[in-house]
């Protein structure tokens, strides 16, 4: 009878330190994308956040909806074919593109009133439903874009982009952060603002930008906001980043180790708390 009693201590005892095996879909862009493709970095990164969620978090398995240079506006058009599959937790981590490509931000209405993917805010209602349609109990957070400066394409130097210390089209990166944050703030869902994170500010993305001195014609290292406006020909420069620039990103957009970190740890404390 006591071994009977032992026997069952230890089962209840196993089951209750037990974690329940959480499901993870993390829909996003380039910068989630890049968490399974380190090569495409130059080998620059060599894991992403949801790599660095797991190792921390084991109990948890992630599934990758991340696309390369895709906009709240295109996830929200393909999301029937997309495959995105009934999850536990679902991370929205979007909204860099939209600013850049120009999309609409629109108003809050347009997401209170589901009016469609004209518009980033109508575009966030259709993925938030579907999602919800999948798994009406699931738990979603919102992520909101990081602070840019000027980006350069490790591959392409011709795929370039001014940061987003200056609007683009009238529209400024921070208004689509407040937008993200107040339909968490609506929804009750929990969000990373990594927009107006301290440590990830325009002044910590780079250490430097390695630019032509237009007087000279010698290169020189730029830190922020020294760079801005100062020419960089595609075509004959270098590669304005070399591996000493990198600080919270490694290119002046994507996230560096060390910023792929400091996301992870944002995701794994509010994980840490919903599924104690």
């Amino acid at each position: 009878m006591k071994k009977i009693l032992l026997f069952s201590l230890l089962l209840i005892l196993q089951f209750s330190f037990t974690k329940k095996e959480i499901t993870w879909v993390a829909i996003g862009d380039s910068i989630t994308y890049l968490n399974d493709h380190p090569d495409e970095t130059g080998n620059r990164i060599t894991k992403g956040y949801m790599t660095r969620v797991v190792e921390k978090l084991p109990n948890i398995h992630y599934f990758n909806k991340g696309y390369n240079g895709w906009t709240a506006v295109k996830i929200a058009t393909d999301i029937e074919k997309l495959g995105i599959q009934k999850a536990d937790l679902y991370s929205i981590f979007l909204g860099t593109n939209d600013w850049w490509g120009s999309k609409p931000l629109g108003s809050f209405a347009d997401y209170e009133n589901n009016a469609g993917n004209s518009t980033v805010y109508g575009a966030f209602r259709i993925i938030i439903n579907k999602l919800l349609a999948l798994n009406e109990k699931a738990t979603i957070v919102l992520i909101t874009p990081m602070q840019r400066v000027d980006f350069v394409y490790i591959n392409d130097y011709r795929n370039n982009a001014y940061g987003s210390y200056k609007a683009k089209n009238g529209q400024h990166l921070e208004d689509f952060a407040n937008a993200i944050i107040s339909i968490a703030n609506h929804e009750h869902f929990e969000v990373v603002d990594l927009f107006h994170k301290k440590g990830m500010d325009y002044s910590h993305l780079v250490r430097f930008k390695k630019l032509k001195d237009s007087a000279t014609g010698e290169y020189k290292n730029y830190s922020y906001p020294d760079f801005i406006d100062l020419a960089f020909n595609p075509d004959v420069d270098e590669y304005p980043y070399p591996n000493e620039s990198i600080d919270i990103t490694y290119d002046g957009l994507h996230p560096s180790d060390k910023g792929y970190e400091m996301i992870a740890e944002s995701l794994e404390k509010i994980i840490k708390k919903i599924y104690r």
